[in-house]
């Protein structure tokens, strides 16, 4: 089914049917298209981004995030390739944290931790998926809607949560998140993908700049100890470097995380207007993606744990270093560290938040 948005400019929703769960409910495959040469295809379950096709700098399209080829693939244990992730984007401690005075206890999923949200989080939720008006931007959009009940994963209050992907002419994936909930909790959202934007191969090569002069420093269970400067260290991207430059250096933090899995503090300070937030582009494809964010920090994961047990959509293995992450977000476990941006969401307040990843060409 083809649903033109706009005929003049070329802009449509396709839609097909992706599989079935095991209890019957069907789930869809949408797939934007902006006119110019940018497709975005998603799921309904876990609002999983499958593909994102993109033109480089001679016009010949590449799928530039790593996919799954089929519905069971994607029920089955990966690491949440293309999810919305919640209730908590990242690591809690423990997966216990005092909230009102009350100690509260999550699924543990990660070792002792919780991570994005528990083993039933929002990447493995059925969402309501469907079409909606881009509104005054000028592309297609899908919004998604899931209700998460009180005690899902251990976390308080009912919450209902929204997500738009919008597709824009101007070649902008904008994702805004909207929330409520009926007791207070704590909320932490983010999208998953895992960009390459050579559409296959390392992404090593990739030069990265991400606007911030400080990052949280892990333990040995990848949990933030603070917040330290970059400056003098291998995580020191503000004026851009290959990814491979120092990521196999011997300092003490690319060792614990095996390459690059921490939060960057985000200079902007997550500010409510849109802020830059990274730049990534590859010397080969000449392809380019700019973040701005209205978060505070950005997770920057260099797929160090990739193994090539799982295979792509185009019968490629996914290896380490085959794909990143630049995952906009409240810090992680920033229930237990006071000095954090808080991540706590009250009964009759609204949780919003808005990323735009922009692609485009250098020469």
């Amino acid at each position: 089914m083809t649903r033109p948005s706009d005929a003049a400019a070329g802009t449509s929703v396709t839609q097909r049917e992706f599989g079935c769960l095991a209890d019957g409910r069907v789930v869809h495959e949408y797939t934007l298209d902006n006119g110019r040469g940018l497709t975005l295809s998603a799921i309904n379950l876990g609002g999983i981004v499958t593909a994102i096709r993109a033109p480089d700098r001679n016009g010949r399209i590449d799928n530039v995030v790593l996919g799954l080829a089929s519905l069971a693939d994607y029920e089955a244990p990966n690491p949440h390739f293309g999810t919305i992730v919640g209730r908590y984007a990242n690591r809690i401690a423990g997966g216990r944290f005092v909230l009102d005075g009350q100690q509260i206890q999550l699924d543990v999923n990660d070792g002792a931790n919780t991570l994005h949200g528990g083993s039933g989080g929002f990447g493995k939720r059925w969402w309501h998926i469907a079409p909606v008006p881009a509104g005054g931007d000028d592309g297609v959009a899908l919004e998604l809607r899931y209700c998460s009940e009180h005690g899902d994963q251990g976390f308080p209050g009912r919450m209902q949560v929204e997500v738009r992907y919008l597709l824009s002419r101007a070649n902008e994936w904008r994702i805004d998140y909207r929330g409520t909930c009926d007791r207070t909790t704590v909320v932490n959202l983010t999208q998953h993908s895992y960009f390459n934007l050579a559409g296959s191969g390392s992404v090593l090569n990739h030069r990265l700049a991400i606007r911030a002069s400080r990052y949280c420093p892990i333990d040995r269970g990848l949990i933030p100890e603070g917040i330290a400067d970059v400056a003098g260290t291998p995580f020191d991207f503000r004026d851009g470097q290959r990814i491979e430059e120092r990521i196999r250096s011997d300092h003490i933090q690319l060792i614990r995380a095996r390459g690059y899995d921490h939060n960057w503090v985000l200079d902007s300070g997550g500010a409510t207007d849109l802020r830059p937030a990274a730049r990534l582009s590859d010397p080969v494809s000449g392809r380019t993606m700019e973040v701005e964010t209205t978060e505070p920090g950005l997770q920057f994961y260099s797929g160090n744990f990739l193994d090539g047990s799982l295979v792509g959509a185009s019968g490629q293995t996914h290896r380490q270093g085959d794909g990143l992450c630049l995952e906009t977000q409240h810090f992680p476990d920033s229930p237990n560290h006071p000095d954090f941006p808080s991540t706590e969401l009250r009964a009759g307040e609204v949780f919003s938040s808005t990323t735009v990843y922009r692609f485009g060409v250098q020469g």
